[in-house]
């Protein structure tokens, strides 16, 4: 049995919830032991940008923000139920890193 930390990031939370949940389904339907889906803190990525183009006159902001969610799982895993987790469909938007311990 090896050890695996699946972290998962995304912009988009509806698509990481997804993939959380077929993870969890796959854990479940193979016995596996799993600790997850532990929510990261949430990075805000702010950017101002000014509203007139030209710069001149008075000075009105508008502020975008972009929002980058994060989950981890801990999982003891054999090859096998590993390579399940690795054939999920995953969104493109979804950026996932394995590490095995």
């Amino acid at each position: 049995m090896q050890k695996a930390r699946i972290r998962l990031s995304s912009t988009i939370l509806e698509s990481l919830n997804s993939v959380c949940e077929q993870i969890e389904s796959v854990c479940k339907s193979q016995g596996i032991k799993k600790h997850g889906p532990i929510p990261l803190p949430t990075k805000h990525l702010k950017v101002p940008v000014m509203k007139n183009v030209s710069g001149q006159g008075t000075l009105h902001w508008a502020k975008y923000e972009m929002r980058i969610h994060k989950r981890l799982f801990e999982i003891i895993a054999n090859e096998r139920s590993m390579h399940l987790i690795m054939k999920i469909q995953i969104p493109e938007s979804v950026l996932v890193e394995i590490e095995l311990m």
